[in-house]
């Protein structure tokens, strides 16, 4: 239960105090714009592929899982050089390799492309985990769940946002022109950021940081980080799964032209669950919440029916994305000293590409097989049995009784 009285109006003081933190509010912005062009370049080079390289959509997908597998490799590795020099040499040497990138990509063959956007998304400007050390920095302990609850919904505008700006620019003024665009907000993004120069520590990280010998990584990388590591691709692959899933459902019904409507409505009720997570007094386990999740996605394998209904039926589970992922980079933040915290962060993008990865296949050798319904109950009841063998590599914590500030 939340408490033995729950408010009419939910009490937004939370985020009040977030946002009055100095430099909060241009910076949550800033991280709204500069991730969407970083949400629209997938589906810009998959259209790229098969509109200007006349492909098929799995020699796309190629290209799109090469820069994946890039990302999931070079996110830790350029966590770790923020944590050791700074931000700005590494956000210098990104922006550079994404302008060169991006200029070139729309007049490579496709094997060129391929291996070239394996090297961009290795060398990927590390926004989403940079996003994460700033939020961390400016806030204090008690008040980083509103801060990652905002930064979660700024995430789900870019995703709602970036595919649907590549698609309106391909169709309206091509793929190589789209790829000119992404790369564009690409370079501005990092040029924005570089000169804004966020804390990546708080001044008391920074001085305790001074003070201390170095942290070695067996201190922090131990089970319960790993196994969060493990819940975080979990909830990522459930997300993606069901991506999948209601675009087979819809196929199968018919009514693939309100697939656009339904997923877009699916990302209001997370921003909706975002929201009010971040407003409660005090947060849930991601274990909890990645359970649940998966717990409630299960039931759509015998819910999921027409477009209208569909919508409907995702409503329970939806209200869990954005409070699944807010919680488990808020658990990062608990578990792993700010002078690793970059690295650290670096880690949790390569965990919530893995689940990515991961999700679409697996879902999609379940539709082919038992029917587009059961891509539903597959993805969450994998994610359900991840949480069950996480939990005995888990720190328990005393938490107190749930209630809205």
């Amino acid at each position: 239960m939340m408490g033995s009285e729950v408010p009419t109006v939910m009490n937004i003081a939370p985020y009040r105090h977030v946002l009055a933190q100095p430099g909060m509010r241009w910076l949550m912005f800033v991280g709204l714009l500069a991730r969407i062009p970083a949400t629209a370049a997938g589906m810009a080079i998959t259209l790229h592929v098969v509109t200007s390289l006349d492909l098929n959509f799995t020699e796309a997908g190629i290209a799109g899982a090469v820069t994946m597998a890039g990302v999931g490799v070079g996110s830790p590795i350029l966590g770790r050089l923020v944590d050791k020099v700074g931000l700005r040499p590494v956000f210098a040497v990104t922006t550079i390799a994404q302008a060169i990138y991006w200029a070139a990509a729309p007049s490579l063959s496709y094997p060129v492309l391929v291996v070239s956007a394996g090297l961009a998304g290795f060398a990927s400007l590390p926004i989403f985990s940079v996003m994460r050390q700033f939020v961390a920095a400016l806030v204090t302990q008690e008040h980083r769940r509103p801060a990652f609850a905002l930064d979660s919904m700024a995430v789900e505008l870019s995703y709602m946002a970036g595919p649907a700006l590549a698609v309106a620019a391909v169709t309206a003024f091509g793929s190589p022109a789209t790829l000119y665009g992404v790369g564009a907000g690409l370079v501005l993004a990092g040029i924005v950021l570089f000169a804004m120069n966020p804390p990546i520590r708080s001044a008391a990280e920074e001085q305790e940081q001074a003070d201390a010998a170095p942290i070695p990584r067996r201190q922090w990388l131990r089970p319960s980080f790993l196994m969060l590591l493990v819940v975080t691709a979990a909830t990522t692959l459930i997300l993606s799964a069901t991506e999948l899933s209601v675009v087979a459902v819809l196929e199968g019904a018919g009514s693939t032209q309100w697939t656009g409507l339904v997923i877009a409505l699916w990302c209001v009720y997370s921003l909706i669950g975002g929201f009010v997570y971040g407003a409660l007094s005090r947060g849930l386990s991601p274990l909890v919440l990645t359970a649940g999740l998966g717990a409630l996605t299960i039931p759509l394998a015998l819910l999921a029916g027409p477009w209208w209904w569909l919508i409907a039926a995702l409503i329970p589970c939806g209200l869990l994305c954005a409070p699944s992922l807010a919680s488990t980079v808020d658990s990062v933040s608990q578990l792993v000293p700010a002078a690793a915290r970059g690295e650290a962060m670096g880690l949790h993008g390569t965990a919530l590409t893995c689940g990515i990865a991961i999700g679409a296949p697996f879902a999609g050798a379940i539709i082919d097989n038992l029917g587009p319904q059961w891509g539903f109950a597959a993805a969450g009841l994998t994610g359900v049995l991840i949480v069950a063998v996480a939990i005995p590599f888990w720190q328990r914590t005393p938490r107190p009784a749930l209630t809205f500030d």
